[in-house]
């Protein structure tokens, strides 16, 4: 999740990366293997903790290198979170299979007293050939998609997304270099996976569900934005947006394990939907932090599209740092939301659309900086 209210707004190194990433993941730790082999059989439709954990582990471990945007330890993470989508069964929605590859380039930005050399988006991948090569990147989007099983409403789609980039490194304070983002958002992609993975072990949707999980969320959305450019699904024939953010942790005003937050609850008739079903969601119990402005989500709700983000974000100190690591995951919690969260989605793809209420889709912002 980032910091800031989001406003409207080398290839071959990359594909180097990816080559290279299966050597790295196997270092990742014992904990990977339950990830592909599993303590719970994997078309089950029940979420186990233990398997939960080991993915979380793996996508935040130190070889991630805190998944940058466009760095060889983000290449990694989109080569784990592809294979699993693909060893879910999802359909490859992308340009190169899974992975829908997004043209970065680094830009020098004044952030409060200090210049930083970040990722910023071009244009076209047209337009990334006309940047001196040295400041050119790749990042990618990883996409795949559960088509729908209702010949009626099969062409309307839900989109359930997480971002999986992350701040990189940093200089070593006792002898920690690297800031994991193992809630932030290690967390929702393995819920997006973990969602995928009980619906595909069970009924077909009504509705196509496309998973995504994004890059360049904590850089400015950048993932998101190329996505808008480039939807894998119609967005006029996109329905609903789920994204998962932050649920590494309980949150004790949503009223402690096991329960999640809705931002924008109010905006829609998405949440009283889901609560009306029973699904353990209460209304955000902090609008002052403005969550609903500062996730993937409001790119897709400026759009028109009922967006909101799932979380349980408690407003720990880890927030943003080193000690943001998987050993400080609270599982059985994980579990607990990623399987209502996985009801919910079942919900938005087979029931009635959820529709903005009077005044609450927010409208277009100032156009973005390059």
């Amino acid at each position: 999740m980032s910091r800031y209210l989001h406003r409207a707004s080398s290839t071959r190194v990359f594909a180097l990366a990816l080559v290279s990433a299966a050597a790295t993941l196997t270092a990742c730790s014992r904990s990977a293997t339950i990830a592909n082999g599993g303590a719970t059989p994997f078309r089950s439709t029940t979420v186990d903790s233990a398997y939960v954990l080991s993915l979380l582990t793996a996508l935040s471990h130190d070889s991630m290198a805190g998944r940058m945007t466009g760095a060889p330890g983000s290449a990694r993470a989109a080569r784990m979170i592809g294979e699993q989508m693909q060893r879910i069964g999802l359909t490859p929605a992308g340009d190169s299979g899974f992975f829908q590859r997004v043209p970065l380039y680094q830009v020098q930005r004044t952030m409060g007293n200090q210049t930083r050399t970040v990722p910023a988006l071009a244009a076209s991948f047209a337009a990334l050939d006309t940047i001196p090569a040295a400041r050119r990147l790749t990042g990618v989007n990883v996409v795949g998609v559960m088509r729908g099983s209702d010949a009626a409403l099969a062409g309307e789609a839900i989109l359930v997304d997480a971002h999986y980039d992350h701040l990189g490194t940093t200089t070593a304070v006792d002898g920690d270099s690297v800031f994991n983002g193992a809630d932030d958002d290690a967390s929702g992609t393995i819920a997006v996976l973990e969602i995928a993975r009980v619906l595909a072990a069970g009924p077909r949707p009504k509705r196509t569900i496309i998973f995504a999980a994004t890059t360049g969320e904590e850089v400015g959305l950048l993932g998101t934005r190329w996505y808008i450019q480039h939807p894998v699904h119609p967005l006029d024939r996109t329905v609903a947006n789920l994204e998962i953010e932050m649920i590494g942790r309980p949150d004790s005003l949503a009223g402690g394990r096991g329960k999640g937050w809705l931002t924008g609850y109010e905006r829609s008739t998405m949440g009283e939907a889901l609560a009306a079903a029973g699904i353990p969601l209460v209304p955000d119990k902090r609008p002052e932090q403005n969550f609903f402005m500062r996730s993937d989500n409001i790119a897709f709700a400026r759009l028109g599209i009922p967006a909101h983000t799932l979380s349980s974000f408690n407003l720990h100190a880890d927030y943003h740092r080193r000690t943001d690591d998987a050993s400080r995951a609270d599982a059985g919690h994980m579990a607990q939301v990623i399987d209502a969260a996985a009801r919910a989605v079942r919900l938005l793809a087979d029931g009635p659309k959820p529709e903005w209420k009077p005044g609450g889709q927010p409208g277009p912002a100032a156009p973005r900086r390059q």
